[in-house]
């Protein structure tokens, strides 16, 4: 009998660790994001997104550092996995600009899954992807 018990035992512990890889991973916007926006294919700037979800909103940053934005808003759409983004960076002589990103969450089943869609910077507008790292 202990040794059913046993077998029973072991038999569960596996199943428990073995399935542990497909708990759920919490926000589907938490974490850091990497890639680029641009106005067209030879003009790029790199970008990092931290994100996490506190309970009640988004918060974090684009590209940490001296020169961050603070992230004002997110809202996520998830009807049709669409986001929206938007922050105060500076501009070349320190005033405040806005930022507006707008895209489409991709790959959502993928813990690399992307974001693509449009990004406006004061006049500026282009188009960028993140990928979750």
């Amino acid at each position: 009998m202990r040794r059913r018990v046993l077998a029973l035992w072991c038999m569960l512990a596996c199943l428990a660790v073995g399935t542990s890889g497909f708990a759920q991973e919490g926000h589907p916007l938490t974490g850091t994001w990497g890639g680029d926006w641009g106005p067209s294919a030879t003009q790029r700037n790199h970008l990092t997104f931290v994100m996490n979800w506190d309970g009640d909103k988004v918060t974090g940053l684009i590209n940490p550092g001296p020169d961050a934005i603070q992230l004002a808003s997110v809202v996520l759409d998830v009807m049709n996995w669409t986001v929206r983004i938007e922050g105060d960076a500076k501009d070349a002589s320190g005033k405040p600009v806005r930022v507006i990103v707008e895209g489409k969450l991709e790959d959502l089943t993928s813990p690399h899954r992307t974001i693509a869609g449009t990004w406006r910077q004061g006049t500026t507008s282009g188009d960028f992807k993140i990928t979750r790292d």
